[in-house]
């Protein structure tokens, strides 16, 4: 849609306390021209929902380092799904094992990036994907 300011949601679930990457990600973003929110560390996929639907952002990113991702990922789409924002982009990247991306894109994650891929690069995807309406 014209005019229509991309909004996305950066966050960091569970206990890893590390977000150099996401801090990363959210500037890359915001300097793409996105209206970018940051949610802080150790949160909780019900309050990643809870922040998605409240700031009506048309994509969520999750940095996720600490080899929990296959639950927090699943409980994420589970609960946006529950509450009819299942076509929110999501996607995410860390510290991630190539076997479990198959797993993470057939349960509905968008896309992984991992170590090494370049902030223009997801820029392009979601502007790609936002622009295709998230899910064709």
């Amino acid at each position: 849609m014209p005019g229509h300011k991309i909004r996305v949601l950066i966050a960091k679930p569970g206990l890893d306390g590390h977000d150099r990457g996401a801090k990363v990600v959210a500037r890359a973003l915001r300097d793409a021209g996105m209206e970018v929110i940051y949610s802080g560390l150790r949160q909780t996929p019900e309050k990643i929902a809870q922040a998605a639907l409240q700031e009506d952002v048309d994509a969520v990113g999750l940095s996720i380092l600490s080899g929990a991702h296959m639950h927090l990922f699943s409980r994420l789409l589970q609960l946006l799904k529950e509450n009819q924002a299942d076509d929110i982009l999501v996607f995410g990247g860390g510290i991630i094992p190539d076997e479990d991306i198959p797993k993470l894109k057939a349960m509905g994650v968008d896309e992984i990036f991992q170590p090494g891929a370049s902030t223009s690069e997801i820029i392009e995807f979601v502007r790609g994907k936002i622009a295709k309406g998230v899910r064709p």
